[in-house]
């Protein structure tokens, strides 16, 4: 089965997210465990992670179809002592938040090397970083998003995401989830099945189909290898409808979690309905 979703909102509380991706139809969904734009939160209440529990049962969402996502702030690849070590800790802080809620993956952005050190440095970081977190933590994969390639960001290339897992240790807490658009925006052209299908043996052949724990469905506002980050709505971006309607019907796609980011929320529940419709052509 696919399982698709979108990044819902948990103000009023984690607990409000599988309220929130129910109410949109959603068989998976993405979310924020805290504020993404602070270093420091309260902890998490032992009240809202009974219901965050308990409202995900009630929605039939299981822990392996949710993938929360780290704070923006965080850069484990970050060239300079002081500043790396700030990141490790809030990483490792948002890993042992996905613990406490019952999780099994956290989705994050590999890093960026700022023009400061070199990119197999910054990589050797970002897996250094990885290790710590899962030394400090249990259960919980570190899922590796791949990224537009904007500016000094890493990991928009298949050969740097596998760079990093080749230093992960316990690589059964390793993961990938693939965003459509950043894929296309990194140069990787998925808009027909043949490329699409291309595109997945690449990263079958320098990374492995068994680390892909999830995927981002977002269509493309600049063109192919703009590098340039900007989500669009489904069918109204470079991208289009086929590649989208391909992935729905794709074997290697079933029962991950397929999260919407595209930018109009309110309009979710009709692009949950359009990509299921996709699936039962």
């Amino acid at each position: 089965m696919k399982r698709v979703g979108a990044h819902v909102s948990i103000a009023g509380g984690v607990e409000n997210a599988p309220v929130n991706a129910r109410s949109i139809g959603a068989k998976a969904f993405a979310m924020f465990t805290r504020n993404q734009r602070q270093w420091h939160s309260a902890p998490l209440a032992a009240a809202s992670v009974e219901a965050f529990r308990g409202n995900c049962e009630e929605a039939g969402i299981l822990p392996q179809h949710i993938l929360p996502h780290d704070s923006y702030l965080i850069n484990l690849g970050h060239p300079e002592a002081d500043k790396l070590d700030k990141s490790r800790q809030a990483f490792i802080t948002e890993m042992r938040r996905t613990e406490e809620l019952g999780l099994v993956m956290l989705n994050f952005h590999p890093g960026s090397h700022l023009n400061l050190a070199s990119e197999e440095h910054s990589l050797g970081l970002i897996a250094e970083s990885v290790n710590l977190a899962l030394e400090a933590t249990s259960g919980v994969a570190a899922v590796i998003e791949n990224t537009a390639g904007q500016g000094s960001n890493l990991g928009f290339r298949f050969e740097q995401i596998a760079m990093i897992i080749d230093g992960i240790g316990d690589k059964s807490r390793a993961g990938v989830c693939l965003d459509t658009c950043h894929l296309f925006a990194s140069g990787y052209d998925i808009r027909t099945p043949e490329a699409f299908d291309g595109m997945l043996a690449e990263f079958d052949r320098v990374v492995g189909l068994s680390y892909l724990k999830g995927m981002h469905l977002n269509d493309a506002k600049q063109p192919l290898g703009s590098r340039v980050d900007r989500h669009a709505c489904i069918g109204k971006g470079m991208i289009g409808t086929e590649a989208f309607a391909h992935m729905m019907r794709h074997p290697a796609l079933e029962e991950i979690p397929l999260i919407l980011e595209t930018p109009d929320a309110e309009g979710w529940e009709s692009e949950i309905r359009m990509l299921y419709g996709f699936a039962e052509e």
